[in-house]
């Protein structure tokens, strides 16, 4: 199987039964993609595959084959940060930082969705041009991807900054 993972091609032959998220982590190193309920509940394991977002817990790596993956680790540098990683740090996104990867994933994620067009629950206007993405999009949004430390306010004003900057608190 091949995968382009944060833009480097990838090779592996593996077991078909191995998760995207154990490729990530146990064959490839790349521990950024977290762990957590390995049930696809609390969205800690958000990746990017051609930009949209998955929990890579219930992904087969098989069946990404020949796609583009996008874990936390491609998203930014310690010398070039992500504008959301950044924005995490300056609104306080984060605690023990556990969710944070899948967090930072989903929003991106979000913001493609959001350009597209694709509603969610609670979009009020199926018709409009464009999606605004006020807080009660934005949460719903992001309700796939649980803080268990309750950093939820800094979370939403980070990624609020960051995509939506003209609603900025």
């Amino acid at each position: 199987m091949e995968w382009t993972i944060n833009g480097q091609a990838v090779s592996a032959s593996l077991d078909p039964r191995v998760s995207l998220l154990d490729l990530l982590r146990d064959h490839l190193g790349l521990t950024g993609t977290k762990k957590g309920c390995n049930q696809g509940a609390c969205g800690a394991c958000t990746v990017l595959v051609d930009g949209e977002r998955i929990n890579s817990c219930l992904a087969l790596a098989v069946q990404y084959d020949g796609r583009a993956i996008t874990t936390v680790e491609g998203l930014g540098s310690t010398d070039a940060l992500h504008p959301l990683q950044q924005a995490f740090i300056e609104h306080d996104g984060f605690q023990c930082g556990y969710c944070t990867p899948g967090q930072l994933c989903s929003a991106i994620g979000m913001a493609g969705e959001i350009e597209r067009g694709v509603p969610s629950a609670v979009t009020a206007d199926l018709a409009a041009a464009a999606i605004v993405l006020n807080d009660d999009e934005l949460r719903e949004r992001m309700s796939g991807n649980l803080c268990r430390c309750g950093a939820y306010n800094g979370i939403v004003e980070a990624v609020r900054a960051t995509l939506a900057p003209g609603k900025a608190a």
